[in-house]
């Protein structure tokens, strides 16, 4: 895979689920110029700096409508994360009496909205445990369905044990059901294709910072072409740039849902992270052969060298790894890794206790090593080095 140099050159970071490090030279490079180059707001203005930071944003929604299969740009609205952008999609279609499907491998961005929701007896949820590994069947929501089901909502890929829903039956079930599908792609979104239209998905959230290599702070709501965006109500109103004669919202896209300033640095390097992916050999496929390569050689070795070392995720996965070494706590094995031999890594519930209480890991939770496409073999045989002296008290 691609090399790239470190800012500290012993430092090993697998935490890519929670931010990717490091970012591709011309992501930070596509920062720098937007902050000493133009620095305009787009659509605010009409001078050459405000018109040139308003073709860096477009770039961005073309860059990203292309790559998830939406024909408009403007169907791209940009948000900070993936959780401000299901709180958009959550709160802005969701209605009294409604009646919600969900999975018990949500991340807390999808389940503490709902879970606030029907606290206010605003709408019910019915969580489906899935099978064995949490992949939930067009079965289950059969039997789940309700006259009042208005959606179903779940996590693309989970970022706990990195299991993958099978999305494109979920999104046949749901067109014939005429109900709304939103996913959550923060962990899946630059590692799985992902296609709208053929998928039969009604709107994905994504995470810039994570898969797409871009900035902290970017991510987006994409809604697809076929969509009536009448069905869903903005989570913020103010200005836009547009109509500002008017005292009301504007009812068309992206200005609808995108009040105030834009993080136009951030988006700036997002687009260049998806262009960084689109560049890549095979795209896709590469980043998955990759991450598929690592995480096989560490759960089949540590199973082997480390006594005691359990892993919650499939050897197949796309790079996350959960796991758990008996006798030693999650928090002691990952403050140890990092302090001790400069591995970063992540411990605890992983924001997902519904996650960990379908595998039995709740409530310590596991150990979680996520691969980038930068991360080598070298990197994962130095940890499982770590591991085994840690495990063995030296």
């Amino acid at each position: 895979m691609t090399k790239i140099s470190r800012l500290k050159n012993n430092t090993i970071y697998f935490d890519n689920s929670a931010t990717s490090f490091p970012k591709p030279p011309a992501v930070v490079d596509a920062v720098v110029d937007y902050m000493t180059l133009v620095g305009a707001n787009p659509g605010r203005s009409g001078h050459r700096m405000a018109c040139e930071a308003g073709k860096i944003v477009f770039q961005a929604r073309k860059n990203i409508a292309e790559f998830f299969g939406v024909k408009s740009p403007m169907n791209v609205i940009f948000s900070s994360n993936a959780t401000d952008s299901l709180n958009l999609a959550i709160k802005g279609i969701l209605c009294q009496d409604d009646h919600v499907i969900t999975s018990s491998m949500e991340h807390n961005s999808i389940i503490r909205p709902l879970k606030m929701l029907e606290d206010r007896g605003i709408i019910s949820i019915t969580v489906l445990p899935g099978d064995d590994s949490g992949i939930i069947s067009t079965g289950e929501l059969d039997s789940a369905k309700k006259n009042n089901t208005k959606a179903v909502i779940i996590n693309h890929m989970s970022n706990v044990t990195g299991i993958v829903q099978p999305v494109a039956e979920i999104g046949k079930w749901c067109k014939k059901n005429n109900m709304i599908f939103i996913l959550d792609c923060a962990q899946s979104a630059g590692i799985i294709p992902i296609d709208l239209k053929s998928d039969s998905i009604d709107m994905i959230a994504f995470a810039g910072h994570k898969g797409l290599y871009g900035p902290t702070g970017t991510g987006g709501l994409i809604i697809s072409d076929s969509f009536d965006v009448r069905k869903m109500n903005p989570l913020k109103e103010g200005g836009t740039g547009s109509m500002s004669d008017k005292t009301v919202q504007p009812n068309f896209l992206p200005d609808m849902y995108e009040s105030g300033t834009l993080n136009v640095a951030g988006i700036a390097g997002l687009s260049k992270g998806v262009e960084f992916l689109n560049n890549m050999p095979e795209k896709l496929k590469s980043v998955q052969l990759h991450k598929v390569t690592l995480q096989k050689y560490f759960i089949e070795k540590a199973s082997k060298r480390i006594d005691g070392f359990k892993s919650y995720s499939a050897s197949s996965g796309f790079g996350v790894v959960s796991f758990t070494i008996g006798g030693l706590s999650v928090s002691e094995i990952t403050q140890r890794l990092s302090d001790d031999f400069d591995i970063m890594s992540r411990q605890g519930l992983h924001c997902s206790p519904l996650a960990h209480q379908r595998i039995g890991t709740f409530p310590e939770g596991t150990v979680r090593f996520s691969f980038s496409v930068f991360n080598t073999i070298y990197e994962v045989e130095t940890a499982l080095e770590a591991l085994k002296i840690i495990r063995d008290g030296k």
